[in-house]
C-alpha cells in the first residue's frame, strides 16, 4: 500500500496522520473473534493536519468537528478490515469536501405551459360534466 491516501484527484493524506486503532471486534465469531484484535478504527485529526487547506480544514471542521472516524470490522482478518476502514475515512472527507455547484433556476417551456393549462381545461370539463344539472341549462 502507498504511504498515502487518495481522497480526490488533487488530494492524498500521507498515513503519518491517520491514527488506525485495532480492538476485538463485536458479535458472534466464536472462539476466533474472542482473541484476535480485528475492529479497525482509523481517525483524522483534521486540526492537526498539514495537508489541508484552510478552506478544506473548515469545510471539515463544519461536517465532523475536529476528528473524523471510520470503522471496519466486517471481516476476519484485520488487513481487510483496515483496507476497509481507510477506504470508508477517503469516502467520508471526499463527500464532506465536495462542493455542490449551484442550482441555475429554470423556466417551464411555452410547449410545457400550454399542456398544463390544457391538461387543467380537460381536468375542469371532466369535474363539470359531473355536476348535477341545474334549471338553466
Amino acid at each position: 500500500m502507498d504511504d498515502r491516501l487518495p481522497i480526490t484527484r488533487d488530494l492524498a493524506l500521507p498515513l503519518s496522520e491517520i491514527v488506525v486503532r485495532t480492538s476485538r471486534s463485536s458479535g458472534p465469531g466464536g472462539q476466533h473473534a474472542n482473541v484476535t484484535a480485528s475492529r479497525v478504527e482509523a481517525v483524522f485529526d483534521v486540526r492537526a493536519s498539514k495537508t489541508l487547506t484552510d478552506a478544506q480544514r473548515e469545510r471539515l471542521l463544519a461536517r465532523f468537528g475536529p476528528r473524523v472516524v471510520a470503522v471496519a470490522q466486517d471481516a476476519r482478518s484485520q488487513s481487510r478490515n483496515r483496507e476497509l476502514a481507510l477506504e470508508r475515512l477517503a469516502e467520508r472527507i471526499e463527500r464532506a469536501l465536495h462542493v455542490r455547484r449551484p442550482r441555475q433556476p429554470t423556466k417551464p417551456t411555452r410547449a410545457a405551459r400550454a399542456r398544463r393549462l390544457e391538461s387543467k381545461r380537460r381536468r375542469a370539463d371532466v369535474k363539470r360534466a359531473r355536476r348535477r344539472p341545474s334549471a338553466e341549462d
